[in-house]
């Protein structure tokens, strides 16, 4: 039945609001006359009165249609519509009162009044009882999630008005403020969290909605953490910015995300004077259809660029980030170049820097998967090596303005091939740097990404919705972790910093256990963990081991010696660097390795001239 109702024509559905508001105003006004003269067939007093009946009839549609007010959707029956229904009462009332004064009817002053009132307790019955009535249809038709919703104020009200047909069910408000508690607030009881938990258990409640889009981050992380405790799955609404830009508040919804339980506040990465660096200016974006690529390509167009080059390798990856970029940069009067390539062809490099009159290279092109390039290493040294020789040294000869690097904590005494690539790149860069008079040469040195491709937080999305198990390499594993638009963010800072041979990292605050972030992820959406203390939970966290190269704890810095910059939470580091002699040698042995295919010489060549590395016992054992 309700399949069928939602089928019903948008005209149809109006004709049948204005059929119903037709009956309604003489049906209400013939009502007035028998309450006011106490009888249930006062046709003597009506007859005397006939020409009310058209008058109101005619005068009431024509508001009806003038205030739109057929066209009100059942669902979203509200505060502003019920203001509608009240004028339209009003205005029928003063039109029965005029009509009697000018036409010296004998109707008792009382009747206008009373058929106002009537009129607006039927229009206001019979949109409230057809409401009524779907939502029992649509409850009967479907299975839906019943929730409690956090927050009572404005954006719980309209969340809870807007989940009225949708496929979760709002059964109680939550708020921290106790003169609200026991208070009904539109249909539904305000209750105090310390009930939550009762609820939860007896099966009640199967989700919380935070809809305080106007709380911090410190205060969504206190009461998100508290939530996850009590083992209900926690969604949340954006912020009212992201609520602002255009999406509805159902569609808003989305878990609560692992960056906002980290134990830090999101990092303030605002300054001043950065746009006046990227106004203007050619940027160059290596791999910019990835995580950090194309972050960084948003990021800079709102920077007013004359023009954004994406350059990358894969071509669906190139594909989606010109696609999605392209409306935005043509608003913005930004030109977008989408070109694929690799940055190991040194002549499509030069060329395609050369035709768009780069001044800016932001370099993101890197294969960063450890287990991959572990297995895969000559390809992972060829692109994460010899590539970002090619590009420092096209921006070298090519005099660009800027070269920035995005670099990785795991190129810190590096027990993989992967970190190794990485710190023999940053090695390359600072050579370059000691040679070039005007290319400003920096590197960005940051831990994980969330979000991004490979990382552990969608990996373990992904192994929560099958079930389980959650994978974790050592109980003891930590990370430090950042967010997308903070490391894009800061890679554009670090530009603006740059004094040649620079690399700067961010104070990402304390290494995240990720035995503990895992649990919390269990616990946030809504599953139990299973272990002996509780051996009937829903997901279990098996310990895999370390895998080849991985190591228990990362770092950001190569020794103590740091400077500060004009970001308090951006450091400079201080550290040692390779001759040029030095440089040339690695980087002819490496070239001749790659080309012969010698892995265990390349893996030989990074122990020789990394500083710390330490080669992977099963690498060695396999050369």
């Amino acid at each position: 039945m309700h399949n069928f109702i939602d089928t019903v024509p948008r005209s149809v559905k109006r004709l049948i609001y204005l059929s119903v508001d037709a009956v309604l105003l003489p049906v209400a006004l013939f009502a007035a006359f028998a309450l006011r003269y106490g009888e249930f067939t006062p046709w003597a007093q009506v007859s005397e009165s006939w020409i009310l009946f058209p008058t109101v009839l005619c005068f009431g549609m024509a508001a009806n249609i003038l205030l739109g007010f057929s066209r009100v959707k059942l669902s979203t029956f509200g505060v502003r519509d019920i203001g509608k229904a009240a004028l339209i009462a009003i205005a029928m009332t003063v039109v029965s009162i005029c009509t009697c004064y000018i036409l010296d009817l004998a109707t008792p002053r009382s009747v206008p009044l009373i058929f106002g009132i009537l009129l607006f307790l039927g229009t206001m019955g019979s949109r409230l009882t057809g409401r009524a009535l779907l939502q029992v249809l649509y409850d009967h038709g479907h299975e839906r999630r019943p929730v409690a919703i956090y927050g009572a104020g404005s954006a719980g009200n309209q969340l809870a008005s807007a989940l009225g047909r949708s496929k979760i069910k709002p059964i109680v408000f939550v708020d921290d403020n106790p003169s609200l508690h026991g208070v009904i607030m539109g249909g539904l009881p305000v209750c105090d969290p310390e009930k939550l938990k009762s609820l939860i258990e007896k099966g009640k409640i199967e989700s919380v909605i935070l809809a305080t889009p106007s709380a911090t981050e410190e205060q969504k992380r206190r009461i998100s953490l508290k939530l996850a405790d009590l083992g209900a799955e926690v969604l949340s609404l954006p912020s009212y910015n992201e609520i602002i830009a255009g999406r509805g508040l159902v569609e808003s919804l989305r878990q609560v995300s692992p960056d906002e339980l980290l134990g830090r506040d999101k990092v303030d990465l605002n300054l001043p004077g950065v746009s006046d660096v990227y106004a203007d200016k050619s940027v160059f974006v290596s791999g910019a259809g990835g995580s950090i690529g194309s972050e960084l390509c948003r990021q800079v167009l709102k920077h007013n660029p004359r023009k954004i080059v994406l350059f990358e390798h894969s071509e669906f990856a190139l594909y989606s980030i010109d696609q999605e970029l392209r409306p935005l940069a043509e608003a913005a009067g930004v030109e977008i170049v989408a070109t694929l390539g690799s940055v190991c062809d040194k002549r499509r490099v030069v060329r395609t820097m050369q035709i768009h009159q780069t001044d800016i290279v932001l370099h993101a092109a890197a294969y960063k998967h450890v287990p991959l390039v572990e297995s895969n290493e000559l390809e992972g040294l060829r692109n994460n090596v010899l590539g970002t020789r090619v590009l420092a040294n096209a921006a070298r000869e090519l005099e660009i303005e800027r070269f920035i690097l995005i670099s990785t904590d795991k190129a810190v005494r590096p027990t993989n091939v992967m970190g190794a690539s990485k710190r023999l790149a940053e090695l390359i860069v600072q050579d370059i740097d000691s040679r070039s008079p005007k290319t400003l040469f920096s590197m960005v040195r940051f831990g994980n990404v969330l979000g991004s491709s490979g990382s552990v937080i969608p990996l373990f999305r992904e192994q929560i919705a099958r079930g389980g198990p959650v994978t974790v390499t050592h109980a003891e594993v930590t990370r430090y972790f950042m967010t997308i638009p903070e490391a894009a963010r800061l890679v554009l800072i670090a530009g603006t910093f740059a004094r040649g041979g620079d690399v700067f990292v961010l104070d990402m605050g304390k290494a995240v256990a990720i035995l503990d972030l895992a649990k919390r992820m269990i616990r946030l959406s809504g599953k139990t963990l299973k272990c002996p203390q509780n051996p009937d939970g829903d997901i279990e966290i098996v310990v895999t081991g370390l895998r080849p190269g991985e190591k228990l704890y990362e770092e950001l810095l190569i020794g103590e010696n740091i400077l500060n910059t004009p970001h308090p939470k951006i450091m400079r580091a201080q550290e040692g660097c390779l001759s040029e002699l030095e440089v040339q040698s690695a980087i002819r042995d490496l070239n001749q390795a790659i080309e012969s295919g010698e892995t265990a010489r390349c893996r030989s060549i990074l122990n020789h001239w990394i500083e710390d590395y330490h080669q992977p016992q099963e690498a060695k054992q396999s050369g």
